[in-house]
C-alpha cells in the first residue's frame, strides 16, 4: 500500500506536507464556516464564504501555467506560507473581537489564494517523483492524506470551538503549516517547469485547453469533474452547517463528527485503492464511483436522523474516493508530461465553478430548504455522469496503461 512511500524520500516529505497542509485547511474551513454561520444565521452568507473561500481557483489554467515553467517545490512553499500568516492575523482580530463577517470573508479568500496555486504544482510533482508505474498508488495515498485530514482536523477543530472558542482555535491550526514547511524544507528536491520557457504564458494556457480538447478520455475526465464540483461539493462545503444544526440539532462538535465520517470514509476508500496498486479499470471506477456518490448524497438528503445520517457521511466519503483519486490520476495518464501542469490547471479551473455554483444554490436553498436542494444536485449528478459515459465510452475502456 506504500510503495510510493518507500520508493522516494522526497515523494514521503511532500505527502508529510500534504497531510498537514490540508489538516489545516479542513480545520479553518470548518470553524470559519462556523464562525460566518453563527454570526449570521444564513445559508447564503455560508454559501457566499464559499464562493471567496473557492474563487482563486477560477485562475486555475493560469497557476497549471506557472507550474508547468517554474520550480513547483518553491510554488509549493509559497502556498504554504501565505495562510500560516493570514489565520494568525485573522485569530488576532477575533482576539481582538474585530473579526466581522468582511474579515472572515477575507480569510476565505487567503486560504484559496494559498491552496490554488499550488493544487497543480503538488499533483504534477507527485508524477515527477514518483514516475508512471506508482502514479495511482501516490495519489490514493494524497487522497489518503486529504481524507485523514479532513477526519482528524474538523473534529479537532470542533473541539476546540466548544472548548477554547473560535480565536483559540485558529490560532492552535495555524501549527499544522510550520509542520508543513519543515517537510518541504527537509525536501529540498527541485524540479523546473518542464515545458520550453520561450512560450508565452498565453500560448501556454491555450495549449492546455487544447490538449484536453483532443483527448476523449481527458475531456470526459473534465466534464465529470466540473458537474461534481458545481452540484455536491458546493453542498458539502456551504451547507454542512445547517444540515448540523437544523435538521440534524448538533452543535460546533457535532458538525465536526459529521466531516469526520465523510473523512473516515474517504480514508477507507483511498486504503482500498492504494492497495490494489495498478489496478485495471481506472475509468470505469472513477465513473461508477462518482454515480455511486451522488446516490449516498440523495439518501443523506432525505436522513433527518443523526446516526443514519452519520452512516450516510461514512458512504459519501467512501464513493468520493474513486473520483478523488482517479480524476488525476487520469489526467495525468492522459496527457503529454510536458503540459501536465496545464491539463490539471484547467481542472483546477472545473473545481473553481464550485464558489459560482455554491452562490447558486445557496439562493436556491434559502428558497427551498438544503435537502431539497441538494436531493435534486445529487439526481442531477447521476444524470451528467450517465450522459457523458454514453457520449464518450472511450472512458469506461480506459486503464491507464496506454501511453499519451
Amino acid at each position: 500500500m506504500v510503495d510510493s512511500l518507500r520508493v522516494s524520500v522526497p515523494f514521503r516529505l511532500l505527502w508529510i506536507s500534504s497531510v498537514c497542509f490540508f489538516g489545516g485547511v479542513w480545520t479553518q474551513t470548518m470553524i470559519l464556516g462556523w464562525m460566518v454561520y453563527e454570526l449570521t444565521g444564513s445559508a447564503l452568507q455560508l454559501a457566499l464564504f464559499t464562493t471567496f473561500r473557492f474563487a482563486p481557483l477560477l485562475l486555475g489554467p493560469m497557476w497549471g501555467m506557472l507550474s508547468d515553467r517554474f520550480d513547483r517545490r518553491r510554488l509549493v512553499v509559497v502556498a504554504n506560507t501565505l495562510p500560516l500568516i493570514a489565520i494568525v492575523a485573522v485569530a488576532t482580530a477575533a482576539f481582538a473581537g474585530a473579526a466581522g463577517i468582511g474579515v472572515l470573508m477575507a480569510a476565505g479568500l487567503v486560504l484559496g489564494l494559498a491552496q490554488a496555486p499550488a493544487q497543480p504544482a503538488r499533483a504534477a510533482l507527485v508524477f515527477d517523483l514518483v514516475g508512471r508505474e506508482n502514479i495511482s498508488n501516490a495519489n490514493a495515498l494524497n487522497v489518503l492524506a486529504m481524507s485523514g485530514s479532513q477526519m482528524v482536523g474538523p473534529a479537532v477543530g470542533g473541539a476546540l470551538v466548544g472548548v477554547l472558542g473560535a480565536p483559540a482555535a485558529l490560532a492552535l491550526s495555524s501549527v499544522w503549516y510550520v509542520i508543513a514547511l519543515v517537510a518541504l524544507w527537509r525536501m529540498r528536491t527541485t524540479t523546473s517547469g518542464v515545458a520550453a520557457h520561450h512560450e508565452s504564458p498565453w500560448r501556454m494556457v491555450i495549449g492546455g485547453f487544447a490538449t484536453i480538447g483532443r483527448n476523449p478520455v481527458a475531456l470526459s475526465v473534465m466534464l465529470i469533474t466540473l458537474f461534481a464540483n458545481m452540484l455536491l461539493w458546493p453542498v458539502f462545503q456551504s451547507f454542512m452547517p445547517v444540515f448540523a444544526e437544523r435538521i440534524l440539532r448538533l452543535d460546533a462538535a457535532g458538525l465536526g463528527a459529521m466531516l469526520t465520517c465523510a473523512g473516515l470514509g474517504g480514508m477507507i476508500g483511498s486504503i482500498v485503492i492504494a492497495m490494489l496498486g495498478d489496478v485495471p479499470g481506472k475509468g470505469a471506477i472513477f465513473a461508477g464511483g462518482t454515480a455511486l456518490w451522488g446516490v449516498f448524497w440523495a439518501l443523506f438528503a432525505l436522513s433527518d436522523q443523526p446516526w443514519l445520517s452519520f452512516l450516510l457521511l461514512c458512504g459519501i466519503g467512501l464513493a468520493s474516493a474513486p473520483f478523488g483519486v482517479f480524476q488525476t490520476t487520469l489526467l495525468l495518464m492522459a496527457t503529454p508530461p510536458g503540459v501536465q501542469g496545464r491539463a490539471l490547471g484547467v481542472q483546477e479551473l472545473a473545481i473553481g465553478m464550485t464558489p459560482v455554483a455554491a452562490a447558486g444554490l445557496g439562493m436556491i436553498a434559502q428558497a427551498v430548504g438544503v435537502a431539497a436542494t441538494t436531493f435534486f444536485c445529487a439526481a442531477m449528478l447521476i444524470a451528467c455522469v450517465a450522459l457523458v459515459v454514453l457520449a464518450m465510452p472511450q472512458l469506461l475502456r480506459y486503464h491507464g496503461r496506454e501511453l499519451p
